[in-house]
């Protein structure tokens, strides 16, 4: 959300820069996540100034243009110009030599040059050149009493603010206005002890119009609609908004239409109260109607698309027709015009549930949407259309023609919540004085009923975010400070083992080892898109348990894997120049089964806890000791095996695999539980993302692997005094067996003496046959209780040589 630094300013009571406003909002928790400069003239103007032309003569070598000199008040430029409105005495606009002039998004600078062989130093503009204007017909000529020298920017007043790019989190909508900052911004200095308060703009100059009986309002669907004011207005003149109004809302991204929907978009962004202004003429029978239509009703929205209605769709009507999608999207034959003089201007309070449904139903999202879905202030609707209305009498010379209609049979109540002082300082860990924490409350508008131990309070309806006693504590604690609170000496995670290893140490404990060897901690939202799971045959879409009502298309599905909530968050960091990852995270899987009848329905939804493995770039950065060296197959796997002996899982199988997720990779398992899948991510996976990058990925069933770890404590065991032996074989193969096969082969054959299996060569040439491969592989053997002799480990040698020829077609090399 855009914010107007100056635009702010207006309401509060004493200046406060630019750099602590975005520093104190970012500490309450509307994060601040960029500053921009934004100017009314794109440049500013910048090198421009005002000069005098004091000569000019026809070009000798060219009829179309004029040899000039001109005063610029620091030195008089020759300048060959092209207008044909060009002459002696005028006084004009300069681009000087180095000023960058802007044309849309492209730009060109100014130069020192030769035209038909005489020297210009300079431009002499016209008013669209500069964006002063559309017209080409010739230079801009000013008045004669202009001053010499003067900067262009000065003379034409051109603004510039600052704008602040605030990222506002779904439960604050109560800040999706400049008054719902300024707000947060005085609760915060106010406790701090600062002498400071905000000012709404004053409606004490409102006067309603007559009472009118030929224009009525009826309100059907009050679950729907639990407020609906508005009032007529008659002898406005639609026409272009003033600078100021035009201004206010290009710095912050809107696209100025008309004086009369200027207003009612400012409004909204200065009170966070969508209006609605309805041609008068296109009210058949006068009468508003808030209600619903029948099923499958057309009806046609301003953005000329047909749309077929629902029977829960909350519309305003005429006598007629539908006429407005309630607080969502209005409708092609109903809004304002140029040929419009009067006006229904509607300021209501919609249910948000009404709103959001409707809104995903049709796939609409509207600055008006957005906050109706997430609640908005019943008290500001009146505020709000006062407002309003007097700034159309401003700036389109309308008149109030009725009286206010407000129809609101149950208003809506503060919320009433109590907590005790002693829960709030134990959920924030620090004891907060009674006489500041209450002076927070009272800056934040919430108000204090009864002072004792346990507090009783009312909260405004507008924070309907603030319904429960650890919401309070929340707003006390991001007003008192979450730097300010004092951070224990941490411990590092431990871990013992019970016969019901205790998860969340478990979590600790292999997070801890996770970080320690260079991977970041990621948490990505467990809703996502169910449109990534439609071609995939490992995460098939009927398994996607999906939202009924969802936020948006890209939140309409609960997650089965980690996986591209990862994929989201390595795109997002290559595309921002950081592309050396490692990632885990820990998460919650979903996934429904219809296939299994039940007689609770529940019971086909499964929720499983897992943890992934995310790597991609480089493994170690280029350095003067030697090259960068990239992440690979090998890398991932000394992890994954890290974290399994971290869980005191010793003993596991892996098996080759390949499908539409990972071109290639191991499964790894053990007592018949699969524990995790490891490889590289398929490049079809990755292509939507725009990852050109490898990605290797593994994801844990972190429950199962956690219900292996041994039962009983670790124990100890004394060195062996008895010598390893080692024996290495060099097989060659067929291209079809693996080296897990070998090794199961050979654990199965030597159960008590065998220690240890490993490869340390494979070679794959010419030398070999067709569909060949050798294997190098080393076997350790030590018996616990004495010295092995050569004879008993050249007899175990053999059983093995005889089971691989046997079992495996394998030939010793």
């Amino acid at each position: 959300m855009k914010v107007s630094y100056q635009w702010l300013s207006q309401y509060l009571s004493k200046e406060i820069t630019p750099e602590i406003v975005s520093k104190t909002l970012t500490s309450i928790g509307l994060e601040v996540s960029g500053i921009e400069t934004f100017e009314t003239i794109k440049g500013g103007l910048k090198g421009l100034v005002i000069g005098e032309v004091l000569t000019c003569e026809k070009h000798p070598n060219a009829d179309s243009l004029s040899i000039t000199t001109v005063n610029v008040g620091s030195e008089v430029l020759p300048i060959v110009c092209g207008a044909p409105n060009v002459a002696a005495g005028q006084k004009v606009v300069v681009a000087t030599v180095g000023t960058e002039l802007y044309h849309g998004d492209e730009s060109f600078t100014i130069k020192k040059s030769k035209i038909r062989g005489e020297t210009s130093e300079g431009m002499i503009c016209a008013e669209d050149e500069i964006g002063l204007g559309t017209s080409h017909a010739g230079i801009m000529v000013l008045p004669s009493q202009t001053p010499v020298g003067t900067s262009a920017g000065s003379y034409f007043k051109l603004e510039s603010d600052t704008i602040l790019e605030v990222e506002l989190t779904p439960n604050r909508i109560d800040a999706a206005s400049h008054l719902g900052v300024v707000r947060d911004l005085v609760a915060y200095f106010q406790a701090s002890g600062e002498n400071i308060s905000y000012q709404l703009p004053s409606v004490d100059a409102f006067r309603p119009g007559p009472d009118r009986n030929d224009f009525t309002v009826q309100v059907q669907q009050s679950a729907g609609c639990k407020r609906y004011s508005g009032l007529l207005m008659e002898g406005l003149s639609v026409k272009e908004s003033p600078e100021w109004l035009k201004n206010r809302l290009k710095s912050i991204g809107l696209n100025p239409i008309n004086n009369v929907v200027d207003v009612t978009n400012f409004v909204l962004h200065e009170l966070g109260q969508p209006l609605h202004a309805f041609d008068l003429d296109a009210i058949a029978g006068r009468k508003i109607v808030v209600g619903t239509v029948a099923d499958q009703t057309l009806f046609t929205t301003l953005d000329g698309i047909e749309r077929k209605l629902n029977a829960d769709d909350l519309m305003i009507c005429n006598t007629q027709a539908p006429m407005c999608i309630a607080g969502v999207f209005g409708g092609a034959q109903s809004g304002v015009s140029a040929q419009t003089t009067s006006i229904f201007l509607e300021s209501a309070y919609f249910d948000s549930v009404w709103v959001r449904k409707t809104a995903k139903r049709h796939g609409l999202s509207t600055d008006a949407s957005f906050r109706f879905e997430r609640g908005t202030d019943p008290n500001m609707t009146l505020i709000a259309l006062k407002r309003a209305a007097l700034l159309l009498q401003e700036l389109a010379g309308g008149q109030i023609s009725s009286q206010v209609f407000d129809i609101y049979p149950e208003p809506i109540a503060h919320f009433d919540i109590e907590v005790s002082i002693s829960r709030i300082n134990a959920l924030i860990g620090e004891a907060i004085p009674k006489n500041q924490l209450l002076s927070i409350l009272s800056a934040l508008e919430i108000q204090v009923i009864d002072h004792g131990d346990i507090l009783k309070l009312q909260v405004p309806p507008y924070r309907v975010d603030v319904q429960r006693p650890a919401d309070i504590v929340e707003e006390v604690l991001r007003i008192y400070g979450y730097n300010r609170v004092a951070v224990p000496q941490l411990l590092h995670s431990s871990i013992t083992f019970s016969p019901k290893p205790d998860k969340q140490a478990v979590v600790n404990y292999i997070s801890d080892y996770l970080s320690s060897n260079g991977f970041n901690e990621m948490m990505a939202n467990s809703l996502t898109k169910a449109s990534y799971y439609d071609q995939s045959e490992t995460f098939p879409a009927e398994q996607t348990v999906r939202i009924s009502n969802p936020l948006s298309s890209d939140l309409n599905a609960m997650r089965q894997t980690l996986l591209f909530g990862a994929l989201e968050s390595i795109a997002y960091n290559i595309n921002h120049k950081n592309a050396d990852l490692m990632w885990y995270e820990w998460g919650n899987c979903s996934v429904y089964n219809n296939q299994v009848k039940n007689d609770n329905p529940q019971k086909n939804y499964k929720e499983q806890y897992r943890l992934a493995l995310s790597i991609c770039g480089k493994n170690q950065p280029e350095s003067w000791i030697g090259k960068a060296k990239d992440q690979n197959f090998y890398t991932l796997k000394s992890h994954v095996e890290g974290v399994l002996k971290k869980l005191r899982i010793d003993q596991w199988q892996t098996e080759y695999f390949s499908n539409d997720i990972w071109a290639e990779g191991l499964i790894y398992s053990a007592n018949q539980k699969v524990l995790l899948r490891m490889g590289i991510i398929d490049a079809a996976v990755l292509k939507p993302f725009d990852i050109d990058a490898d990605v290797f990925y593994a994801e844990f069933d972190a429950q199962a692997a956690i219900q292996l770890m041994p039962k009983h404590d670790i124990k100890y065991q004394e060195v062996a005094k008895f010598p390893e032996v080692r024996r290495d074989l060099a097989l060659l193969v067929d291209e079809t067996v693996s080296f897990t096969d070998l090794k199961r082969t050979a654990e199965k054959a030597e159960k008590k003496l065998l220690k240890k299996v490993d490869i340390f060569d494979v070679y794959r040439g010419e030398k070999l046959a067709q569909g060949k491969k050798s294997y190098a592989l080393s076997f350790i053997f030590q018996d616990e209780t004495k010295t092995l002799n050569d004879k008993e480990i050249d007899k175990m040698m053999s059983k093995l040589i005889y089971l691989f020829q046997n079992e495996h077609a394998a030939q010793i090399r």
